[in-house]
């Protein structure tokens, strides 16, 4: 690594970040939304019910992400630490989802508080992807706020936390990791092989980011003991070994229980309680995105952080190993 590059990897991660707050996503011609048309469009061509197919079609197209992130930072690189910190800051613009999130989340609890349950119901699939219509009230609250609090892992935390120390590449191939298990990974008849793939590779590359959900979480909700207590004992009841560490976490931090029946168009599963308390409305659903933006800048400092630092030590290994 050039003596620049963590530096200007840093500051490319921070103006990332500042862009996604003012931004917000992009309403138009998304990246995400294009890798998925290509995803969509592959997909006709290399399906078939079985795990093999799957993993070459997500080995494919995440090794493509891979190798243009890496061809966009090596030409940053060569022209200098402003083109570097430049092509981390568009990466981190794309790849974010934080805002937006927890603008959503206040939107549905607007909806919720207004009494207007077909628009909530409405809303509701921006944030995740269960059946609206068999949810009342108290069931899209529920179902928002455990959204807010998986997808602070899922679009802000571990994607920065890859932009860290993987620049470039690791931005997009998250990114395009967590989108292929948004459209392939659940366990429909038509995606249980053939989205294996896609969400174990996901499971791994959240591991870290969402046990870093978790601490931050702890460290910045105000409720340190409910949310570590919440967390250590709730999480790995979850199916998901990543969703419970944030969802347990949050339910501790805002003092409600999360979990009950969740209804997805393919299935029915019954979740373990998560937290203590009553369970969410309205009001705790504000809470959640307030707690999710603290949460998001906290994650923000680290990455910035770990960038630097790492940068720097490289540089100084690779200046002591150069002969003079």
């Amino acid at each position: 690594m050039c003596a620049h590059r963590g530096p200007a990897r840093a500051a490319g991660l921070a103006v990332g970040y500042l862009a996604d707050l003012i931004f917000t996503d992009p309403q138009r011609g998304h990246p995400v939304a294009l890798f998925g048309t290509a995803a969509a469009a592959l997909e006709r061509r290399s399906y078939a019910d079985n795990r093999a197919a799957g993993a070459v079609h997500t080995a494919t197209l995440l090794a493509a992400l891979g190798a243009l992130g890496a061809v966009i930072e090596r030409a940053a690189a060569r022209r200098g630490p402003i083109w570097t910190a430049t092509a981390t800051a568009a990466a981190t613009y794309v790849v974010l989802g934080g805002t937006s999130l927890a603008r959503t989340g206040g939107r549905l609890a607007d909806l919720l508080d207004a009494d207007d349950i077909d628009g909530a119901r409405g809303l509701l699939p921006s944030l995740c992807g269960r059946d609206p219509a068999a949810l009342d009230a108290d069931g899209l609250a529920r179902a928002a706020l455990e959204s807010v609090a998986e997808n602070t892992s899922d679009a802000q935390v571990a994607p920065i936390l890859w932009g860290a120390v993987a620049g470039v590449p690791g931005l997009l191939v998250y990114r395009g990791a967590n989108t292929l298990d948004a459209m392939i990974g659940h366990k429909s008849p038509r995606y249980l092989r053939f989205g294996w793939a896609a969400a174990r590779f996901d499971d791994a590359v959240n591991y870290l980011g969402a046990r870093a959900t978790g601490l931050i979480t702890v460290a910045v909700s105000g409720a340190p003991t409910r949310a570590w207590r919440a967390w250590q004992r709730d999480a790995g009841k979850h199916p998901s070994p990543n969703a419970g560490v944030a969802e347990a976490s949050f339910a501790g931090a805002l003092g409600v229980t999360l979990g009950g029946p969740t209804q997805y168009a393919h299935r029915l599963e019954m979740r373990p309680a998560l937290g203590d308390g009553p369970p969410p409305g309205a009001a705790d659903l504000r809470r959640a995105g307030r707690l999710s933006k603290r949460v998001q800048a906290g994650a923000t400092a680290l990455a910035v952080s770990v960038a630097y630092r790492t940068g720097r030590r490289v540089s100084a290994r690779w200046s002591a190993a150069v002969p003079r």
